[in-house]
């Protein structure tokens, strides 16, 4: 029986995606030799240790309707849309080595005409017209009995949306984690105008088959075909989670201060775990009591614009003579946390 495994997955589902990474890299035995093959319609996928809310625009996002996903692995922010190939090789020690995946994605490359090569750490670049430039991006994760190296190929992906989504909104967020470094790129479709993500997909099995001298059927997976992984029900809930893919961002505060006919209001938060763990609210309103409350009532509620908002709403049970401040209070807040 073959030690390798070759995982195509036919969903563009982020979420489902990074379910089977993470289970590669988790649960699968790792005598096994695995490549595995995806790609995420529109995607911000940021590291384990990021802030959404600081690293994203996630206001344009929900407008857009990009997806948010969180990989357990480190990093910066990286844009996905379907012009990119991702790939995930993963292979037990003391064999793994990542320069033998990396020269396997080289030489895929070569099969198709591209001369790549592997520059610093974690990328491939071509020379081009106008100097060197990034085609592939890669990160790379161990344990004590395996190694992990996953990347992605800019095929035909939309460069100017990168920007959209990865310079945050305008708020005032002091925040430490991870800010992503954006360098010179261009796609692989520059190069040659006709290639094609299934064209790439043969050419890294093809390679991959060719390193290890043997062949294996090709494992087609989606939510509706699940593959067969060790716990993967499981990881496919946490990884589409809201608690795991905003919920899981470093501590940060948020200053929020607006002006209305009522009066002016400055909101300060602390956020934790994506819950508010401390309020502060300042105002001249005439009428404090109600904003006073909201900020002991917000202690514990999760830092989502639904949430806030029917906090404001469920005063105006106690407070209904303060109905319209507190609606246009509750508006004015889901949207600046969106």
């Amino acid at each position: 029986m073959s030690s390798l495994r070759l995982l195509i997955s036919d969903s563009y589902d982020p979420w489902f995606n990074l379910a089977v990474e993470e289970c590669i890299f988790r649960q699968m035995p790792a005598t096994q030799r695995v490549l595995f093959l995806w790609r995420n319609a529109d995607t911000v996928v940021i590291g384990r240790a990021q802030n959404p809310w600081k690293e994203c625009n996630t206001r344009r996002m929900e407008d857009d309707k990009v997806t948010l996903a969180r990989r357990s692995s480190g990093g910066g922010a990286v844009f996905h849309d379907l012009g990119n190939t991702c790939f995930t090789f993963m292979a037990g020690k003391p064999e793994y080595d990542k320069t033998v995946s990396t020269a396997i994605v080289v030489k895929a490359l070569n099969f198709l005409g591209i001369e790549a090569t592997a520059s610093g750490r974690n990328d491939l670049v071509v020379n081009t017209a106008e100097g060197e430039r990034k085609i592939s991006g890669s990160a790379y994760r161990e344990t004590m009995d395996r190694g992990f190296h996953h990347g992605t190929l800019l095929l035909d992906a939309d460069l100017t949306r990168l920007a959209n989504y990865l310079n945050p909104d305008i708020k005032k967020l002091q925040a430490k984690g991870i800010t992503s470094v954006r360098g010179r790129v261009t796609n692989l479709k520059q190069l040659l105008p006709t290639i094609t993500h299934q064209q790439i997909c043969d050419a890294v099995t093809k390679s991959f088959f060719e390193h290890y001298g043997d062949q294996v059927v090709a494992e087609h997976i989606s939510p509706d075909a699940l593959p067969d992984l060790p716990n993967f029900v499981e990881t496919f809930a946490r990884q589409s989670s809201w608690e795991w893919n905003f919920g899981q961002a470093p501590a940060f505060t948020h200053l929020l201060d607006q002006r209305f006919v009522w009066g002016g209001v400055e909101l300060h938060f602390d956020v934790e775990k994506g819950h508010i763990t401390r309020t502060q609210i300042f105002t001249d309103s005439l009428s404090p009591t109600p904003l006073e409350t909201l900020a002991e009532n917000l202690q514990g509620t999760l830092y989502h614009s639904d949430a806030l908002k029917q906090q404001c709403l469920d005063l105006i049970k106690q407070f209904p003579e303060q109905e319209k401040e507190l609606t246009e209070l509750g508006d004015w807040i889901a949207e600046m946390v969106r």
